[in-house]
């Protein structure tokens, strides 16, 4: 228009860079298509920066045919701002905040002291968009790190025992009852809002008459009292460490037995010595017993075919010590006698003992568990009541193994007359299938057959009876004896084993009959059982020097395959 100097209306008007979004440099507008309001509105649309462009100006014209410009270049315009703004608040959303801070700093005199000038509005509205693209560069806050969990236990966080720890929740009512089984405690407490710090007496020595003090034990039988002992067993006056294995097999500390009488009254019958302060045993005759016994059934092959056997009234366990000589795990049980420290001497000789019950209950061992089983003297008599602990023997011998009975009973050339003895014990023994391989001497060894078909083809009403079929054979754990046979597997009866030491690696066909929850991975669960404490215990071994320990006897408490004693037997 005429009132735009150096403009005619044909000459194209080419918009500012400060707006290259606005008006692509290649698309030129003519400047008849502005139109003032429409322009300033859309470019900074605050009624501040309106109100100063309503005055007249050189540049009035230029925004008077705004108004004609094409509703497509408006509508992308705005399209495109509007695209812009949403992303602009979807990755920045402090943007907001800064918006309006912006906007105030617009919206102030200083905006609007630029009346009349298009130069100082589009100063303006460049500075708007200079301020949004530092907006742009504000950097997002990293996200607040995570809450550390509090620690419970006794293990830190590095795998090492340390006392501060928290309990975490628990019933008071336990904490209660355990002061009241350790004989009381003393609580005090510290200021209000501190924890309470509860302290517990240990437990107090008992009086010298507790030295011989077996737990649960009434005379022969397992049986625990109603209130349970408040005091810790003491050590026998002078007791030293005991002597480490092999020599403890031949020598022992005086003073570590609790009741030296056997030495005295019986000291010529066991061979044993005094002499500074020890006791020394002189187990020739029983080498030589071993040996003759080996002789008489070479089959027994001890150290081979027989692995694991049970010395019923072991004496002090000088056979059992033979047989450690010959690679023979021997288990002494005996009972709890006037002398009372039997079992005392064989574990002080590092021979694994236990005092137990032998007469109305089981012994705590699962059915063929032994390969030979041998009782010596007059200690006990084997056919009072229907033969019942001979049956219990019976139910503890594996298939096809040898029950040795030894004593003045055997041999009839003794002074004592005792052929009645034998005579019942050589009809009982036979009743129950048992095959009297040799007698010598005082000496007799019964072979226990393969199968049941012995069992199964004696008369009907012979004694003893067999078993009930619902009865457990391995169900040992307060069950009282019964005076019937208990018959053997058809198939995987126990009597196959490997000759040791490839029975040590081994599974067994006869573990494919006990009760588990496995089907047919029963093998390789026990293989897996044997790597993992391999893995475990050498571990162990070096972590805590067990080498230098000098531990003789273990007992495992939770056995499952056998791979934890597996590994120590093969560890040595």
């Amino acid at each position: 228009p005429p009132s735009l100097p150096h403009s005619t209306s044909d000459t194209p008007f080419t918009p500012t860079p400060s707006f290259p979004f606005l008006f692509p440099s290649s698309s030129p507008i003519s400047p008849r298509h502005l139109q003032q309001s429409q322009l300033f509105t859309f470019l900074h649309p605050f009624p501040t920066a309106v109100a100063a462009m309503k005055s007249t100006s050189p540049t009035a014209a230029v925004g008077t045919a705004l108004v004609k410009t094409p509703y497509i270049v408006k509508f992308a315009a705005v399209a495109l701002l509007s695209l812009s703004v949403a992303l602009l608040f979807y990755h920045h959303p402090s943007f907001p905040s800064a918006a309006f801070s912006a906007f105030t700093s617009l919206s102030s005199p200083t905006a609007v002291a630029a009346k009349n000038s298009t130069s100082t509005a589009l100063n303006s509205t460049s500075t708007a968009v200079n301020t949004s693209s530092t907006i742009l560069k504000v950097k997002k806050l990293p996200p607040p790190p995570p809450s550390v969990a509090r620690r419970t236990g006794i293990v830190d966080e590095n795998g090492a025992m340390t006392e501060d720890f928290e309990i975490g929740e628990f019933d008071p009512s336990l904490m209660e009852e355990l002061r009241n089984l350790r004989g009381g405690g003393e609580e005090t407490e510290k200021k209000e809002n501190e924890p309470k710090i509860v302290k517990y007496d240990k437990f107090k020595a008992c009086d010298g008459s507790k030295i011989d003090h077996i737990p649960c034990l009434d005379k022969s039988e397992r049986h625990c009292p109603d209130s349970a002992l408040d005091c810790v067993v003491p050590m026998p006056n002078g007791y030293q460490k005991s002597l480490p294995w092999p020599r403890s097999r031949d020598e022992v500390w005086l003073h570590n037995v609790p009741d030296t009488r056997l030495v005295q009254d019986q000291g010529g019958q066991y061979s044993m010595l005094v002499k500074d302060a020890k006791i020394s045993f002189q187990d020739g005759g029983s080498d030589q017993y071993v040996n003759l016994i080996s002789q008489m059934v070479p089959d027994i092959d001890f150290g081979h075919h027989t692995r694991v056997a049970l010395d019923i009234s072991p004496g002090i366990g000088s056979f059992a010590a033979s047989l450690f000589r010959h690679n023979v795990t021997t288990l002494l049980i005996g009972t709890k006698d006037v002398h009372k420290n039997q079992i005392q001497f064989a574990l002080e000789r590092g021979l694994p003992a236990m005092v137990v019950g032998f007469g109305t209950r089981r012994l705590p061992y699962a059915s063929q568990a032994f390969d030979l089983i041998r009782s010596s003297g007059s200690g006990i008599d084997w056919t009072v009541d229907n033969g019942v602990l001979l049956l219990e023997v019976n139910r503890l011998l594996r298939a096809g193994r040898y029950f040795v009975w030894g004593g003045p009973q055997v041999d009839s050339n003794h002074e004592l007359s005792l052929d009645d003895q034998w005579n019942e014990m050589e009809g009982l023994a036979a009743s129950i299938c048992w095959q009297l391989v040799k007698k010598e001497g005082n000496i007799a060894i019964w072979r226990k057959p393969l199968n049941s078909s012995c069992y199964l083809g004696r008369e009907i009403g012979a004694q003893p009876p067999l078993c009930n079929s619902d009865e457990d054979p391995d169900n040992v754990w307060y069950v009282n004896v019964t005076a019937c046979i208990t018959l053997l597997p058809e198939v995987r009866n126990g009597g196959n084993v490997s000759v040791w030491p490839a029975r040590l690696h081994s599974p067994p066909d006869r573990l494919q009959s006990i009760k588990m929850d496995a089907m047919i991975s029963r093998k390789e669960l026990m293989k897996a059982e044997s790597r993992y404490w391999n893995e475990i215990i050498d571990s162990y071994v070096r972590a805590f020097h067990w080498k230098e320990q000098n531990f003789r006897n273990v007992l495992d408490m939770r056995a499952g395959f056998g791979g934890y004693s597996t590994f120590l037997l093969s560890y040595r």
